[in-house]
């Protein structure tokens, strides 16, 4: 697997009850706005291609629909990337998928930052912490624990 794979924490999210309904901030929504127009810019991101995945909670949803609008994608949803939800699982979901596609997964802390050192370093007790809106960008043959490399990391303080 050469695709890109893109794990971001969704948009700054005002606060509320139940946390799965909680919506973006005027600031979290400039921030999608901003993170979808920069990875819309990224020439290695073959966007006609791109798979976008979102977490069900209110907030990943909207930030991912702000990065499908300025590339062209469709939103799915993923059950299993839920805040709380475990790493593991979520590896072995990207060990199922079969096509060869770029991924871009929209969900929380503290599962961006798990999964990420799950994916780069073999342990979710490792993982980075990520701003809101950020985006780490990895490389992988093979979508498993240990097995990516981790590119970079940017957030929407980063892009002008």
């Amino acid at each position: 697997m050469t695709e890109p794979l893109l794990i971001m924490r969704h948009g700054e999210a005002g606060p509320g009850s139940p946390d799965p309904l909680r919506e973006l901030t005027a600031r979290g929504i400039d921030e999608a706005a901003r993170m979808g127009a920069w990875l819309a810019g990224r020439e290695y991101l073959d966007a006609a291609r791109l798979r976008l995945v979102a977490s069900p909670y209110r907030r990943a949803q909207q930030t991912a629909a702000w990065v499908g609008e300025a590339l062209g994608v469709p939103v799915e949803t993923l059950s299993c990337i839920t805040p709380d939800d475990p790493p593991q699982a979520v590896v072995d979901w990207l060990l199922e998928q079969d096509d060869d596609r770029p991924l871009l997964l929209v969900s929380h802390m503290p599962l961006v930052g798990a999964l990420t050192g799950l994916l780069v370093e073999g342990r979710g007790d490792r993982g980075l912490g990520f701003p809101t809106a950020a985006v780490a960008e990895l490389d992988a043959e093979v979508r498993a624990a240990g097995c990516a490399r981790l590119r970079r990391v940017t957030s929407p303080a980063d892009i002008t």
